[in-house]
């Protein structure tokens, strides 16, 4: 269990950048939030798994106020399994849809990292 954060502090971003996942080293569970236990087994040989990035939507909802304006929020299943409630940026609410493929972007929001998501065009 040494490599899992028990100070309270969230760090979902890898020093290269990536979302962290949990992951069961018992169960081969992959679980989102990390944690000290695993939630499908009860194991504490968890450790953390660096996620691709990419998922798809599963719900969205736009926001009429917001620090910037409206802001969307949305459900994101990562192809890991594990979903996110996290907001999409970098695109325009209207061109959004559920299935629609997107990818992980950290944005620095006062003094931490933050995960986000845009629409992948590939």
């Amino acid at each position: 269990m040494d490599d899992v954060d028990t100070s309270g502090q969230a760090e979902w971003r890898s020093s290269e950048g990536a979302l962290q996942l949990g992951h069961c080293r018992t169960c081969d569970q992959v679980h989102y939030y990390p944690r000290r236990v695993c939630p499908f087994c009860f194991s504490a040989d968890v450790g953390r798994k660096a996620s691709s990035g990419r998922g798809t939507i599963y719900s969205y909802s736009l926001t009429g106020r917001g620090p910037q304006g409206p802001y969307v929020i949305a459900y994101v299943t990562l192809e890991e399994g594990v979903s996110i409630l996290t907001n999409i940026v970098e695109a325009e609410p209207d061109r959004l849809a559920i299935d629609q493929r997107v990818e992980l972007i950290f944005q620095q929001v006062e003094n931490g990292w933050v995960p986000f998501f845009r629409p992948r065009h590939d």
